[in-house]
């Protein structure tokens, strides 16, 4: 039994990892241009967010800390009144800067997206990915 319980122990702590961190309904009005271009768009500030990336000896899985970087990223813009974020450098360290951006109707022209990631109007789409 005593076994068991030391098993679980690490396994459960790993995943509450990501508990707590969910998009605020502010944070949903707020849209990520990952490669768009925010030219045309009313710069806000600064928005720099992290997260564990580790738990004790373990790295924590990278698409997970980039996909709640993310989350945490959308949620503080939408308090500075910015409905587009982007990331202004990778992660490093469970840490990454994202630059908020009013754009109001701006449509926001892709920079390097790849055709199949484009809709038929041009526009960028984003995709979840279950589980995570």
């Amino acid at each position: 039994m005593r076994k068991t319980l030391l098993l679980l122990v690490p396994v459960l702590l790993l995943g509450a990892c990501s508990w707590g961190i969910t998009l605020d309904p502010a944070g949903k009005n707020v849209r990520t241009a990952w490669s768009g271009d925010v030219s045309s768009c009313r710069e806000l500030g600064k928005v720099t967010v992290s997260v564990m990336n580790r738990v004790g000896p373990v790295d924590r899985n990278d698409i997970k800390v980039r996909d709640e970087l993310e989350v945490l990223a959308r949620n503080e813009a939408a308090k500075m009144n910015a409905d587009t974020i982007k990331p202004l450098a990778e992660p490093a360290d469970g840490s990454q800067p994202w630059g908020a951006y009013q754009c109001g109707s701006t449509t926001l022209k892709p920079a390097g997206q790849p055709a199949a990631a484009r809709s038929a109007q041009g526009e960028v789409q984003t995709f979840p990915i279950k589980g995570h």
